[in-house]
């Protein structure tokens, strides 16, 4: 069974860094695909980053430059380096298994990081 853990979430004020992490157990994790995504209060589930088993990484425009999505295959952890944080970049930011071209990208995933951007 996939069981995801993130953790590293809290507050930050504008302008400030954060970095998730997310510790993963019951699959093969070097060759699979991890994602980061996000909910913010009342909106969709928005991709965030994903990383495949060979290091590339795929984002969409929009949050490429402030974020950075890394892995430790050894200690089979995933990473989510963030700066330049806005009040809009609030959102329970979640781990998942798997690409964002997942049928059902993202439904399986941790039970995610509140992140809190606040003067």
């Amino acid at each position: 069974e996939v069981h995801l853990v993130e953790s590293g979430g809290g507050l930050v004020h504008p302008g400030g860094s954060l970095k998730l992490s997310c510790a993963a157990s019951g699959f093969t994790f070097s060759t699979s695909a991890m994602s980061w995504a996000r909910q913010a209060p009342g909106k969709d589930l928005e991709w965030v980053s994903t990383i495949y088993n060979d290091g590339s990484v795929d984002a969409p425009d929009s949050m490429k430059g402030r974020f950075a999505i890394s892995r430790n295959n050894d200690k089979r952890m995933v990473f989510l380096q963030m700066n330049s944080l806005r009040p809009d970049d609030t959102a329970i930011y979640y781990c998942a298994y798997g690409g964002h071209r997942m049928v059902e990208p993202f439904s399986i995933r941790g039970q995610g990081a509140q992140v809190t951007v606040s003067a």
